[in-house]
């Protein structure tokens, strides 16, 4: 079974090269510019992972998590922050809001397909387990 993954991110450039390496991997991507947009999709896809950018337009990224994670129907659902903004404290505050995990931008492209196959506990492609 693939894995289904909502990226939320309003930096096109950002948002395409972590969907590109993730569709590499093949993985079902999804995309959203705003948090209303990925409560829209939410609401109506299941799905096994998000990556979360924490500026956003309008509603915040870790206001968003809080949301998913508030919701009886999503809060199982793991949410890793994905952010340029690597402040000291940021990732308490992402763990605060209920995010899995944290990630840096600018992404390694070498290591986000690992660190995504960690959180979603499966193999890499190339058959090997992500450490």
């Amino acid at each position: 079974m693939t894995a289904r993954i909502l990226i939320v991110d309003d930096n096109p450039i950002n948002l395409k090269l972590a969907c590109d390496l993730l569709v590499i991997e093949g993985y079902e991507i999804d995309k959203a510019n705003n948090a209303e947009e990925a409560l829209a999709l939410i609401g109506k896809t299941q799905f096994d992972l998000v990556l979360m950018d924490i500026e956003l337009p309008g509603m915040d990224g870790l206001t968003l998590t809080r949301l998913i994670k508030g919701n009886p129907a999503t809060q199982d659902l793991t949410v890793v922050a994905l952010t340029a903004f690597a402040m000291k404290g940021d990732d308490e505050k992402a763990f605060e809001a209920g995010c899995s995990g944290y990630i840096t931008k600018p992404i390694d492209t070498r290591r986000f397909p690992d660190q995504i196959a960690q959180y979603l506990k499966q193999p890499v492609s190339n058959g090997e387990m992500a450490q």
